[in-house]
């Protein structure tokens, strides 16, 4: 499944490391300085631990809570900053996309688009990204199960593409919670997909009275660590070098500084079950 991806990927590294490979960044691009460094960070991390990365970025947020709520510098100010950081740190860069209008002209800029949770079963929207021949990231919505995104997959492979990954970020519990049931995995993994866990989005706290998502940080590693023993081909994860500072998900996200050290445990766990 790596070897698939890395070879639509021309930039993407370390694929017969035997490890995970990593999707992680910001959650929204807030400027070019930042992403830059966080990019390299990230990039001088992950080379050490022979760990394939993409560095993912929002270039514009659709879906906030309030109308007041940051949503990006400008489409293509943002996009221009993916395509620098794929340059400049020499890694494959992923983002959303919203409206089947949009992919084109994001895929002028990135390698990988994504396709938004609540959005994973927009036919007009999975074609329009499988047209453009990028990799296609589709996120599970939290209103389904493992086995539903088969035809999320056969919508991408039907329209000529058959470089899809699966991601999940967890199921509905109740109104406000997210809970990861990890069947979903091996059963998307079943479809010859490459599956990636979203860390961090899994742990968020949905519709808060304020109109800011909450999120609970402190479990990412064992989010991640469990998504990993269960087999998991990749695994997502926003972070920041101030999470509280954070134009967006700043409450579920892992602080630039401790992704390291999670990292490393990451990887002891992958050779534990290789």
């Amino acid at each position: 499944m790596l070897t698939s991806l890395a070879n639509t990927l021309p930039h993407f590294r370390n694929t017969n490391s035997g490890q995970f490979f990593l999707m992680a960044g910001p959650c929204v691009i807030e400027g070019e300085d930042m992403a830059l460094r966080i990019a390299e960070k990230v990039q001088h991390i992950t080379d050490k631990l022979q760990i394939p990365f993409i560095f993912k970025g929002s270039y514009r947020k659709a879906n906030r809570s309030r109308l007041d709520s940051f949503t990006g510098i400008g489409d293509e100010t943002a996009l221009r900053i993916l395509a620098k950081v794929s340059r400049e740190i020499g890694v494959p860069t992923v983002t959303d996309i919203h409206e089947s209008g949009e992919a084109a002209f994001a895929a002028e800029y990135v390698d990988v688009l994504q396709i938004p949770a609540f959005l994973c079963r927009q036919t007009d929207l999975l074609v329009a990204a499988a047209q453009t021949g990028k990799v296609v990231n589709v996120k599970k919505g939290q209103f389904l199960n493992g086995e539903s995104m088969q035809f999320a997959v056969d919508k991408i492979k039907q329209s000529g593409n058959d470089n899809v990954i699966l991601t999940d970020r967890g199921n509905s519990f109740g109104y406000s919670d997210l809970v990861v049931d990890f069947r979903n995995l091996p059963a998307m993994r079943s479809f010859g997909v490459p599956v990636v866990m979203d860390v961090t989005h899994s742990l968020q706290r949905p519709n808060q009275a304020s109109g800011v998502t909450g999120g609970q940080p402190a479990l990412i590693e064992t989010i991640a660590k469990a998504a990993i023993a269960v087999g998991a081909d990749g695994l997502f994860i926003e972070t920041h070098p101030t999470p509280a500072t954070a134009k967006s998900d700043g409450a579920n996200m892992l602080a630039l500084d401790r992704l390291e050290d999670l990292l490393i445990k990451l990887t002891k766990v992958r050779e534990a079950i290789r």
